[in-house]
């Protein structure tokens, strides 16, 4: 009796990337980058991951079931680099989603990204228009309640995140809730670790110069034959 060989299953394929630009415009580029540059900071040294602009594919064996959030962040998992990302090989949905969004992509932005972080129990999705096209307020977020529906959130403050969110200009501002600080951007962060150098070269130069004082001193009162 001849036996039979079963064909070996063809492994699934999922792309991490389809050619596309990460963004339509450069506001939008710059808005991805330093947001996920703040978050990864922020969220330094806890069990979350940033990600920006990569897959997310929400379906097994479905490649097409995919979408590329500009930005999301999921918790509970290690904080290492990934091509994509594959909800159930992780176990865990994404937490917060953000979108970069415009008046070309509204429609998908506002429908169906809506609708699909929604049925997948994403707990915040906030949607930020950097020229105010069709947001006028430019920021505006929505969160999960209790019958897993997204509602508007009306103070702009994060409880995923425990942050506050502002625009700020072309950018989103992030604010800690305990003592209104904001978080830097990169640009900013430079600038502040730029001018802390300074302020030291200028105190050793202030000290130096005192020092010097000092000593001049002390020696016009040896000269007069008293000891300092």
């Amino acid at each position: 009796m001849q036996t039979q060989v079963k064909p070996l299953k063809s492994e699934v394929f999922y792309p991490s990337e389809d050619g596309e630009p990460l963004a339509e415009t450069q506001e939008h580029v710059m808005v991805i980058l330093v947001t996920m540059s703040i978050l990864t900071q922020y969220l330094r040294g806890q069990e979350a991951a940033v990600f920006a602009n990569q897959f997310l594919y929400y379906i097994e064996g479905k490649p097409t079931a995919r979408v590329a959030p500009d930005g999301m962040v999921v918790f509970n998992i290690p904080a290492r680099l990934r091509g994509n990302y594959k909800i159930w090989e992780e176990g865990e949905v994404p937490s917060i989603v953000f979108e970069m969004t415009s008046a070309g992509t509204r429609e998908n932005d506002f429908s169906f990204k809506k609708i699909l972080y929604e049925q997948l129990g994403v707990k915040e999705y906030w949607l930020f228009d950097p020229y105010g096209e069709w947001i006028s307020e430019q920021l505006r977020g929505y969160r999960l309640n209790e019958e897993e529906n997204y509602r508007l959130i009306p103070d702009n403050r994060s409880e995923v995140l425990n942050l506050l969110l502002r625009p700020d200009g072309y950018l989103i501002g992030f604010y800690r809730l305990d003592n209104n600080e904001k978080l830097l951007t990169p640009d900013e962060l430079f600038t502040a670790v730029e001018q802390a150098e300074q302020n030291l070269i200028a105190e050793k130069q202030r000290t130096e110069q005192e020092r010097q004082r000092a000593d001049r001193l002390a020696e016009k009162l040896r000269n007069l034959g008293i000891d300092p």
